[in-house]
């Protein structure tokens, strides 16, 4: 927990930049977020949004309800654009993404590192306003 506090500090109870958290019995089932795109003022109405589920509770809905909470407090935000980037292939993801309106704008080859392998980042973006 200590080494995720910096991180946390960056969303808030209101505003653009939120957290929602998925838990049943005390476990956490998952999270999903919004965040700054980027650090340059132009890009405030945008931001990029994250999901992640623990794969226990993967096709359970968990990520269509906590997708679907976080679209709706954002709702009335001044947001433009919604980015996300999946690390491909992830075929789930990517469903749960177009679910919600996002489209495919390209990819990025090898630009994520995870488990000791270069990963292809598909990025989506959806429009808010």
């Amino acid at each position: 927990m200590e080494g995720r506090r910096p991180w946390l500090t960056q969303f808030a109870a209101t505003g653009r930049y939120r957290i929602l958290v998925a838990e049943r019995d005390g476990s956490t089932l998952g999270w999903a977020n919004s965040r700054r795109f980027h650090e340059r003022a132009a890009y405030d109405p945008t931001i990029e949004t994250s999901i992640y589920l623990d794969p226990a509770a993967r096709g359970q809905r968990v990520g269509t309800a906590l997708y679907g909470a976080l679209f709706d407090l954002l709702q009335g935000e001044d947001i433009h654009r919604a980015i996300g980037g999946i690390t491909l292939p992830n075929d789930a993801s990517v469903a749960l993404h177009q679910k919600f309106g996002f489209t495919s704008v390209g990819v990025m080859r090898e630009v994520g590192r995870k488990f000791g392998r270069w990963w292809d980042v598909g990025w989506f973006q959806k429009e808010l306003a």
